[in-house]
């Protein structure tokens, strides 16, 4: 409570210091959030954009792969929704946010 001013300054001083303590404890950290944004979060939102524009520029006879798995051709295109053929006269609707994965027309086989 009773505080001698050669006390004060000291305390004053202790601060000053450790404020640049502080400073470099905390520099590896933000190093590490700069390199996991660049090897990790930025490649993956460079990625979910190409997925998200080649869903929004699906259109008839691509190849798609849902994100459950299934693989079909597009017959019929909607705004929200496409229509999917996965085999012989097999019909499924889709919302079109579960595309996983667009193949151009003519797209080669990746089995082939």
């Amino acid at each position: 409570m009773f505080a001698t001013p050669a006390y004060a300054q000291a305390a004053g001083a202790a601060s000053q210091g450790s404020t640049a303590g502080a400073i470099v404890s905390l520099a590896p950290l933000a190093l590490i959030f700069v390199v996991f944004y660049f090897l990790m979060i930025r490649p993956q939102q460079k990625r979910m954009k190409a997925i998200q524009d080649a869903v929004a520029a699906v259109k008839k006879g691509d190849t798609v792969v849902t994100a459950g798995g299934l693989i079909g051709k597009i017959t019929r295109v909607e705004e929200r929704e496409v229509e999917i053929e996965l085999g012989t006269n097999v019909r499924v609707r889709a919302i079109k946010s579960t595309l996983a994965e667009v193949r151009p027309l003519g797209a080669k086989p990746a089995n082939d």
